[in-house]
């Protein structure tokens, strides 16, 4: 039969059929991938959840106050202190109890005794410590300096360096070093102001130092503004004069120079800045110089 012949109109062509061959492997690969994919998956799954165990991670949080600014590291910068204390007070003629406090603190990365030899004799203390400056050349990681007022080598400071391992415990990152003081200048003058020329603010705000500084609580509270809190000195002393009152540029506190002496006779010369406020057209004191709540 002819090609024309099949080609006529109604007539039906016959299906065809291809078959096509496969390795059997690739065939077996692709019927178990699902399985295979979800096995993984849970092997995974059970190796995520044991490293969890085993070694969580550890979160280092950092405290923010109401400022946006981040806390002081307290516990270090305690540790640097007592290192301080335990380094710089020793006696040769006991060099054991000198050396033992070091030991404890040196750990096997540093000597025992923080690479400190005692000399033949003689031996100093420590009358008082503190840290007057802090640098942080990486997260975890404090240099401070630490001043330290020593009676045989007068005043002293000296660099010691704390960081953290991972547990978040403290530890000395390596050796002590003795600097200099934080630079300083002569004292700045105090700062220009209007002075005040209202007689009644004038008063009230002698008469709130007066009390504030006698420690007299009831007397100064009839000049305090309503919710105000005030901590007074333990230091009492008898306010002799005020030199002068200025507001401050903003006109919301005054700063007062008072001279004032104690029931020994010592007199000193202080400077005072108080929050005043306008209530009714009477002047009322609504801090004076500190927060006691901060």
């Amino acid at each position: 039969m002819s090609a024309e012949r099949d080609a006529l109109p109604g007539t039906r062509r016959a299906a065809s059929v291809q078959i096509a061959t496969r390795p059997l492997w690739r065939l077996r690969l692709v019927d178990r991938l699902p399985r295979c994919l979800l096995y993984a998956t849970c092997a995974l799954g059970l190796l995520a959840s044991a490293r969890f165990a085993i070694a969580p991670p550890r979160t280092v949080s950092t405290v923010i106050d109401n400022t946006g600014r981040a806390q002081p590291d307290l516990a270090a910068r305690g540790y640097a202190v007592l290192f301080a204390r335990r380094y710089l007070a020793w006696n040769a003629a006991a060099p054991q109890p000198s050396e033992e406090p070091l030991a404890s603190m040196a750990g096997s990365a540093i000597e025992p005794d923080a690479g400190l030899s005692l000399p033949p004799d003689g031996s100093q203390r420590v009358l008082w410590a503190e840290v007057v400056q802090e640098r942080t050349p990486s997260s975890g990681r404090h240099v401070y300096t630490v001043a330290a007022q020593t009676d045989a080598s007068g005043l002293v400071y000296m660099t010691v360096t704390v960081a953290r391992d991972a547990e978040g415990r403290v530890a000395l990152a390596g050796y002590p070093a003795f600097v200099g003081a934080p630079l300083s200048a002569a004292a700045q003058p105090a700062r220009a102001g209007v002075e005040v020329a209202d007689p009644a603010l004038d008063t009230v705000v002698e008469r709130a130092l007066r009390n504030y500084l006698a420690g007299s609580q009831q007397e100064l509270a009839a000049d305090l503004a309503d919710g105000t809190q005030v901590a007074l000195p333990t230091l009492h002393l008898t306010l002799e004069s005020m030199q002068r009152l200025v507001w401050s540029p903003d006109r919301r506190s005054v700063v007062a120079l008072v001279d004032a002496q104690d029931e020994r006779g010592a007199r000193y010369t202080l400077g005072y800045e108080a929050d005043v406020e306008q209530l009714h057209g009477r002047w009322e004191i609504a801090a004076i110089q500190t927060n006691p709540t901060e």
